[in-house]
């Protein structure tokens, strides 16, 4: 059984030894040092050689950005950013997964919910596969203005791209939303699993990135084309269809499904299917967990795609190898290649 050496960087002494009580309950993980601040987090880094970092954002002399810059360049590892609820921390946090930190936790949240088992089971699950995972690539986005020209292949007409990914998905979504161009003909849904209050600024960051509109889902709007749409975390986003034809957005809370995720993949697929048919691509990326295998299922039955990242390019392969084992990918390809495959059969 292997064990993950973990340093805990926070200039909190309670919120150090509340992280490292929690990465205790799991006999995988050591912690194997602390750090107050980003400038003792980069020689510790140096000299401990962790599997796994918790950082924190905010700290004196040296902040949890500036010190998972210095760590990339020096000695990349696996950087998980623990981030507040607050505008500005999402913000932040946006900023430091294009950085390379693989993924990000609400500190308030694992404290309160340090005692519920299930809850800590997850998360240490999680930063399982994180200490396990590729550093992001630096993802490349085109100039706002620039149109791509991509060779077309014999194509099937679709109605709506549906994009799921989990970790390390705003860094895979950087690599393609800014590459499609301007006139795409159809509309785009992204649902990202993020804590809530944290998809408005990824739409509102988006939007200064891509050529289409991106604005986060709303209740009641219809779903048209020129833009790109991502699901409020805390909700659960669906379609509906009205009598005229119109398809729009049913953003809801929806209590009584259980599901460990809000967006899921899943239950905003199980509702795209019997809406789009054969006119519906799904493409799943990077992300851990199985979330989006039963929606790509339906999505088969009813004559839709499937598109999965491959392995070689995919921070943490766990949905996207879930689909492909189920038998429901049409298709497999690197990150790097994705948006001109989806160009190519819009």
């Amino acid at each position: 059984m292997r064990q993950y050496g973990v340093l805990v960087v926070d200039d909190s002494a309670f919120m150090r030894r509340s992280i490292s009580l929690i990465l205790e309950k799991d006999p995988q993980f050591s912690v194997i040092g602390i750090a107050r601040n980003g400038l003792e987090a980069v020689e510790k880094v140096q000299r401990l050689k962790p599997d796994l970092v918790t950082m924190d954002v905010e700290m004196p002399v040296m902040n949890g950005l500036q010190a998972l810059e210095e760590i990339m360049k020096q000695s990349p590892v696996p950087v998980v950013m623990l981030s507040s609820r607050t505008g500005e921390g999402a913000e932040e946090t946006l900023q430091a997964l294009e950085k390379g930190a693989v993924d990000f936790f609400l500190k308030d949240s694992l404290i309160k919910e340090r005692d519920d088992h299930d809850k800590v089971q997850d998360f240490l699950l999680r930063l399982k596969g994180i200490a396990e995972a590729k550093l992001p690539r630096a993802a490349v986005t085109a100039p706002r203005r620039h149109t791509n020209v991509v060779r077309k292949r014999a194509k099937q007409q679709f109605d709506l791209v549906f994009i799921g990914c989990s970790t390390g998905g705003p860094s895979a979504l950087q690599t393609i939303l800014p590459h499609l161009p301007g006139d795409f003909p159809v509309p785009v849904v992204v649902a990202q699993h993020m804590p809530m209050g944290f998809t408005k600024p990824l739409a509102e960051r988006f939007n200064t990135l891509c050529q289409l509109n991106v604005k986060e889902a709303q209740h009641g709007q219809s779903v048209e084309r020129g833009n790109i749409y991502i699901a409020p975390s805390g909700y659960q986003t669906q379609f509906e269809q009205k009598q005229d034809g119109t398809i729009v957005f049913k953003v809801e809370q929806l209590e009584e499904v259980k599901s460990l995720y809000k967006p899921s993949v899943d239950i905003t697929l199980h509702s795209a299917a019997p809406i789009f048919r054969d006119r519906l691509l799904s493409v799943i990326l990077t992300g851990m967990g199985v979330d989006g295998m039963q929606g790509c299922g339906l999505v088969k039955k009813y004559g839709g795609q499937v598109f999965v990242e491959a392995e070689e390019s995919c921070i943490v392969y766990g949905m996207p190898k879930a689909v492909l084992e189920a038998g429901y990918a049409d298709q497999q390809f690197i990150l790097q290649r994705m948006y001109q495959e989806i160009i190519s059969v819009i």
